[in-house]
């Protein structure tokens, strides 16, 4: 028997078992669907808050742009990162992509 056979003689099959292997496979499928996308994705989210909420003073950070920089002041959604001797720009919080080292030298991300 190959596939096609196997298809066939499900749909010839009673209505009521077919129609309770469909509601169970697309259950299975969103089951996977949570797992494997949702799930995760939440996951890294709640860590991404958690990373923008610990900066402080002195960490070294590096933005989504790829600039490195050390925080030198913060609001309360931005945050003024020092680039270079006397340059300091004005960031959203948000546009960090990581800490990468505190001013005390433990590395955070």
């Amino acid at each position: 028997m190959n596939i096609v056979d196997l298809i066939a003689m499900a749909q010839q099959g009673g209505g009521g078992g077919s129609m309770l292997s469909t509601v169970v496979m697309f259950a299975l499928i969103i089951l996977i669907f949570y797992f494997m996308i949702l799930r995760p994705q939440q996951k890294r989210q709640k860590e991404r808050e958690t990373l923008l909420s610990s900066m402080k003073k002195g960490d070294k950070v590096i933005t989504l742009g790829g600039v490195h920089g050390m925080i030198v002041g913060m609001e309360e959604k931005t945050v003024l990162v020092q680039i270079a001797e006397n340059v300091k720009v004005k960031y959203e919080k948000s546009a960090i992509a990581s800490i990468t080292r505190s001013s005390d030298g433990e590395e955070k991300a």
